[in-house]
C-alpha cells in the first residue's frame, strides 16, 4: 500500500509543484479535510474512482459538489447503468491508496481521469495526501499537467426542485 511518505517522494522525483501536508487529525471526508485545512469544502479535490463497463476512471471534482454520474457516463460514452462507483478493495488494488486519501497521481498505472472544470478556477486546493491524515496542496492547473486530465464539467446542478440534474 501507498502512502504520504511515497506521495512526497513522488512529487519529488517527477517535478510537481505540491506539497504533502500531515495534519494532526485524520481527514475522511470533505469536511473533516476542509476544518482540518483551514478551508472551505470547494477548495477540497476529491478523487474518486469510478468503473466504465470495467475500465478504471479517476474523476477529480471539488468537495462542495456532487458527481453527477449521467454526465460522466455521457462523456466516456457508456450507458449509465454500465457506470459505477468502485468498492474500497477495487480503489486500493487500482490507486494503492485507501478511500479517503487518494491523490490525483501515482498511482501504480496512469488513470483515465477527469478533471471537473470548476477546479480550475482555485488557485490552490487540497487533494487526497496518500494517509488519512495528509493533504496534498496543490494547483489545479499543476494536477491537469500532471495527469492529462480531459476538463469536463462532471458536478451535478441543482434543479429548480432542490434536486440533482
Amino acid at each position: 500500500m501507498r502512502d504520504a511518505a511515497y506521495l512526497a517522494a513522488y512529487l519529488r522525483e517527477h517535478a510537481i509543484a505540491g506539497a504533502v501536508v500531515t495534519l494532526p487529525e485524520p481527514t475522511p471526508t470533505v469536511e473533516a479535510a476542509a476544518h482540518a485545512a483551514g478551508t472551505t469544502a470547494d477548495r477540497i479535490a476529491k478523487s474518486v474512482l469510478f468503473l466504465a463497463a470495467s475500465a478504471p476512471v479517476l474523476v477529480v471534482a471539488g468537495g462542495a459538489g456532487r458527481i453527477a454520474y449521467k454526465r460522466v457516463a455521457a462523456h466516456l460514452g457508456v450507458s449509465r447503468k454500465r457506470l459505477r462507483l468502485a468498492d474500497a478493495a477495487t480503489v486500493l488494488a487500482v490507486t494503492g491508496f485507501p478511500v479517503g486519501a487518494v491523490p490525483p497521481f501515482g498511482h501504480p498505472a496512469r488513470l483515465r481521469t477527469l478533471l471537473d472544470a470548476g477546479m480550475l478556477a482555485q488557485p490552490e486546493v487540497f487533494a487526497g495526501g496518500g494517509a488519512i491524515d495528509a493533504l496534498l496542496r496543490i494547483a489545479p492547473a499543476e494536477i491537469l499537467r500532471v495527469t492529462g486530465a480531459e476538463v469536463v464539467e462532471v458536478v451535478a446542478e441543482p434543479d429548480a426542485t432542490g434536486g440533482e440534474a
